[in-house]
């Protein structure tokens, strides 16, 4: 009796352990599937904080471009200021001695004295002894003009020839101003012409030579282009030229748009850049026709029309501060930019308005492009534009050509280890099959793999052996116990970690197929979106079509007055 109850007892205790060494077993389970878990999050987690960082370092780094140029723009103006700012005190006196020659406010020899302070302080300006020739002339003492004036030409013959043009322009003095303007045009070469010429232009478009020059200016425009066109390969240059000129123009694709495309599309660069170069014709279009809409107001005055004039000569183009000034909007790209340093020299580089010499056509393209850096006024900007309009036809049709022969037939998707193809979405239902079935047999691979181990099969079987041999040994019927528990609690768990894989591929299959439906709709935006910005290049077409270089051809000082 007493034996019996020891063994009873022994027996409680024994599944009292069975028990807990099963749940010991189901909470280990259950741990190695959170930390299978919280591997995979741990990995998403670490691939985002990847990409935070490099997005970090990236906007760090701009924000620290755009201080640096902030800071070197500063410097070099100071620069600028320190060797150069005594030039500005020539300058500002030579548009103060012919506005108190309007007014005949000052003495004669008041302005012969402040002149020759001046030639002191600016012994290589070519401006210096301009100032001299002015205040020389002035007073009437023709052998000290002289002088003066073949100082300045020895210094720089085409400034001050353009100088002197503007001043008797002013003077109304019409045969020496066209003498002077021969002499210019004489230095010219419209293979490399110096930078000041854009004074020129502006004064022709704007009419203020006067009518005799007005039409020597056109006359000399056209002869220009007919040299530069008798170089071999000039419409392919001129075509190419323009192509650069008008990507110039292009603006990046909202960082918004498209958020499906920009993540599964393997091939988004290609869909981006489609969509860069598709957009450009409105763009295009909407700028010429800005352009043009600008009314041009000519001043009240022939001196003050001459006095801008004059004031953009002396003030922007000294060849000593070029490199200083090329400096200054390279910084200033930089700044505009938010700090993309290779962004901006691309834009510099492109820009090719800070040049010593330069050649007509590319300084047509950037009065047209670039009329804020090249300084030319609204004028010269549509004269400019009408007179590059077959250049810029050619241009923007290559454009087009090129742009529509490299937007992606094909859009490659790529969804968690899923890829399929698409044109235009039409095949959506088998692209859903398709990734249902990649999921399902991601599915069934990863339930494949969870089965029971060796150790619970040889559980299994000793349980059938101490069976079997219990009866001999009864002790061994407790082991056969154990065996088989140790088995069933393995099923149990295999059970329980199937279910949640199968859970886990359940939401991923959700996942996939709502991220397809989605960047296929973006498949269709975007072929509508293309189409409909395609019909744009048309635009810009009959735009360029409508206009003549001879409506934009001023004479507002002229006796009669030309197409406005």
């Amino acid at each position: 009796m007493g034996e019996r109850v020891i063994r009873t007892a022994d027996l409680r205790n024994m599944e009292s352990y069975l028990n807990n060494l099963g749940n010991s077993v189901n909470i280990v389970a259950g741990q190695i599937e959170n930390v299978g878990a919280d591997l995979n999050n741990t990995k998403n987690t670490l691939d985002q904080l990847i990409n935070e960082f490099h997005q970090f370092v990236r906007s760090d780094q701009l924000q620290k471009n755009v201080q640096l140029a902030e800071t070197r723009l500063v410097k070099v103006r100071q620069e600028l200021e320190t060797e150069y700012g005594h030039y500005g005190d020539v300058r500002r006196r030579v548009n103060g001695i012919l506005q108190a020659v309007d007014t005949s406010l000052i003495k004669k020899e008041t302005i012969e004295n402040a002149s020759e302070d001046q030639m002191l302080a600016a012994p290589r300006y070519w401006l210096a002894p301009c100032l001299i020739a002015l205040s020389a002339w002035i007073n009437d003492n023709k052998e000290l003009a002289e002088k003066a004036m073949n100082e300045a030409i020895r210094r720089d013959n085409e400034k001050t020839a353009l100088f002197f043009a503007l001043v008797t322009r002013r003077g109304a003095r019409y045969k020496a101003s066209r003498k002077w303007l021969e002499n210019y045009f004489g230095l010219q070469d419209p293979h490399q012409l110096e930078r000041e010429i854009v004074v020129l232009i502006d004064g022709f478009t704007n009419g203020i030579f006067g009518p005799d020059a007005r039409i020597k200016c056109g006359k000399k425009v056209e002869s220009w282009i007919e040299e530069l066109s008798q170089k071999v390969g000039f419409v392919e240059e001129q075509r190419e030229q323009w192509k650069v000129a008008l990507e110039s123009k292009s603006k990046k694709v909202d960082e918004e748009l498209y958020p499906y495309l920009r993540e599964f599309g393997k091939n988004w660069g290609e869909i981006e850049q489609s969509l860069e170069g598709v957009k450009l014709h409105k763009i295009i279009a909407d700028y010429f026709q800005d352009v043009f809409a600008k009314e041009v107001t000519p001043v009240k005055s022939i001196a003050v029309a001459v006095d801008a004039l004059l004031d953009t000569l002396v003030s922007r183009f000294d060849d000593e501060e070029l490199p200083l000034r090329r400096d200054e909007r390279l910084l200033s790209l930089v700044i505009q930019e938010n700090g993309d340093q290779e962004r901006a020299e691309k834009l510099f580089e492109e820009e090719k308005v800070i040049e010593n010499q330069i050649s007509f056509t590319q300084l047509l393209t950037n009065f047209s492009i670039h009329p804020e850096v090249s300084n030319a006024s609204i004028a010269t900007q549509k004269f400019s534009i009408s007179l590059s309009k077959d250049w810029i036809k050619s241009a923007h049709e290559d454009l087009t050509a090129e742009n529509r022969a490299n937007v992606p037939i094909d859009i490659n998707l790529s969804i968690d280890q899923w890829e399929g193809v698409t044109q235009d979405g039409t095949n959506e239902e088998e692209l859903i099959v398709s990734i249902n079935n990649h999921v399902e047999k991601r599915r069934n691979a990863a339930l494949s793999k969870v089965k029971l181990g060796v150790q619970h099969w040889a559980g299994l079987i000793g349980g059938i052996l101490f069976t079997l041999t219990g009866f001999g040994v009864p002790f061994l019927f407790i082991l056969a116990g154990f065996c088989y528990l140790y088995f069933y609690l393995g099923r149990r768990n295999l059970r329980s970690r199937k279910a949640h894989i199968s859970s886990e591929f359940d939401q991923l299959s959700k996942y996939c197929t709502e991220n397809l439906r989605a960047s296929i709709a973006e498949v269709v935006d975007y072929r509508r979106d293309y189409k409909e910005n395609d019909a744009n290049a048309q635009l810009v077409t009959e735009f360029l079509d409508g206009i003549s270089p001879e409506q934009y051809t001023f004479s507002s000082f002229d006796s009669a007055r030309s197409v406005q």
